[in-house]
């Protein structure tokens, strides 16, 4: 039976010059998360602001890992995810507000699931509580092409909850805003890919659990209130650059080498569209960055190549069968969603 000073879970939340988020959303974090079930942490990435003094002083309970750079969201968590031990690792957002029995629906998943490696909870908006949030809804899918989207949210339409998705089931990918993950597979699957930076790590992270035959598994009976934008915001170029080319890095990575040529050919092409479409609308900024994007990934195909054949080795040697395709979409959410009107997850058929 776990103690006070050793629980299970670890609750990671990464911070750079979050001050702000902290003080307003770490109340709700220490006031719903039980000492016996986890030990709450903030790693932080070369913050110049007063975070650690605001934690030190305001928040005592709350421990802290300091990293000596900013190394973004994937290698913050990497650096703190092998320095902190636990069993499992919650990873959280600094702009989330978290309820009442947050937690341990989420535990209990993994543990009544055995080949389960992730899961998240219903993540609703912040500041429209009766809505999904962007950043994971009601669970991550992904289509045949590569662009994911969640039950409850499609591109940008988001949906109200109205209790549509209150089952348990599988999913794809589960939303780094919070996901609860068994620490021996995470370092296992080789963390997230520092060379993402930030954006889509955790689908890429799940991905590769995935073609190791584990599941991930979305929790309805868990809620937080995400905020969303809290480091990059939904309209930065920056985050469309790095959205953009880390999603082709993911797909060259991760998708089935029968699949690699045929889908980049198409992805190349849809990319191309994007630019076109930018560009009329006048959004030079965001016409721009799909270029720099697709430059970057070209740049980086000969490293993920190598990459690649690593994660291949891990893969093999760490699987448990045959990779787990639950949760992809095998038609064209591009298509159904701009061209047949289909906004909604209920208007999918599978």
């Amino acid at each position: 039976m776990s103690t006070s000073s050793h629980p299970p879970i670890a609750v990671i939340i990464l911070n750079y010059n979050g001050r702000h988020w902290l003080e307003k959303f770490l109340p709700s974090v220490i006031r719903h998360t039980s000492k016996e079930l986890a030990r709450i942490w903030v790693a932080d990435n070369a913050s110049n602001d007063d975070s650690i003094d605001l934690i030190k002083v305001h928040f005592p309970e709350v421990s802290t890992f300091r990293m000596p750079e900013n190394y973004g969201f994937a290698g913050g968590y990497n650096h703190a995810i092998e320095h902190i031990k636990a069993e499992y690792i919650l990873l959280l957002n600094s702009d989330v507000e978290v309820s009442e029995g947050w937690l341990r629906p989420m535990l209990q998943c993994l543990k009544d699931n055995a080949n389960a490696a992730a899961c998240q909870p219903k993540i609703m908006s912040y500041n429209e509580p009766n809505k999904f949030e962007y950043a994971g809804a009601a669970g991550g899918y992904i289509d045949k092409f590569g662009y994911p989207f969640c039950r409850g949210r499609i591109f940008d339409t988001t949906e109200e909850d109205y209790g549509q998705y209150n089952t348990a089931t599988e999913i794809f990918w589960a939303s780094g805003a919070c996901m609860l993950i068994k620490r021996s597979l995470f370092l296992q699957a080789g963390g997230f890919d520092t060379d993402f930076f930030a954006h889509m790590e955790e689908i890429d992270l799940c991905w590769r659990l995935k073609n190791m035959g584990y599941s991930v598994r979305y929790v309805p009976n868990a809620k937080v209130y995400h905020v969303g934008g809290g480091t990059l915001s939904s309209q930065s170029s920056h985050k469309l650059f790095l959205n953009f080319r880390n999603n082709r890095l993911m797909l060259f990575k991760n998708m089935d080498k029968s699949e690699v040529f045929l889908i980049n050919f198409i992805r190349n092409f849809l990319d191309i569209i994007a630019i076109v479409r930018n560009v009329f609308k006048f959004n030079w900024k965001d016409a721009y960055s799909i270029i720099k994007a697709h430059w970057s990934y070209i740049m980086l195909l000969s490293k993920f190549a190598e990459k690649r054949a690593v994660i291949d080795q891990k893969i093999q040697k760490h699987s448990i069968g045959r990779p787990n395709r639950n949760g992809k979409y095998y038609k064209s959410i591009i298509w159904l969603y701009f061209f047949r009107k289909k906004k909604y997850f209920r208007d999918l058929s599978w």
